[in-house]
């Protein structure tokens, strides 16, 4: 449970950095997502989520 809070922890500050120091550009971002398909978005959530895995498995072995 600590590492899961500890993730949740690492991602927010990602996301705090990104509308801290570039709020226009993480509209930009949000406005382009927005009006992706939702067949690419899948496959991007598929791709990042195997990259996601794949670090961890590398890391913790």
């Amino acid at each position: 449970m600590v590492e899961l809070l500890s993730i949740v922890g690492v991602f927010l500050a990602v996301e705090g950095v990104l509308y801290a120091g570039a709020p226009s550009a993480a509209k930009r971002m949000a406005y382009n997502v927005s009006q992706m398909d939702e067949e690419v978005l899948r496959k991007f959530g598929l791709i990042a989520m195997c990259i996601g895995v794949f670090l961890v498995w590398l890391v913790r072995g």
